[in-house]
């Protein structure tokens, strides 16, 4: 019974965001992407000395 006012919240839905426009923070979008900093290694790996090599040399 309650499908036309679903079907209606879902084209509202929609036609907002076909036709509205929003503003893109790119600097935060790269951030959380984790895109390097300028001047900024590459890849650091956080975790290489938290475990140590007492498996290494047995062949499994």
């Amino acid at each position: 019974m309650g499908r036309g006012r679903q079907k209606a919240k879902n084209t509202k839905i929609a036609r907002e965001l076909k036709y509205d426009t929003y503003s893109v923070n790119y600097s935060a979008l790269e951030r959380e992407l984790g895109a390097p900093a300028p001047g900024e290694d590459a890849y650091v790996d956080k975790w290489a000395d938290q475990y140590s090599d007492e498996y290494e040399g047995e062949k499994a």
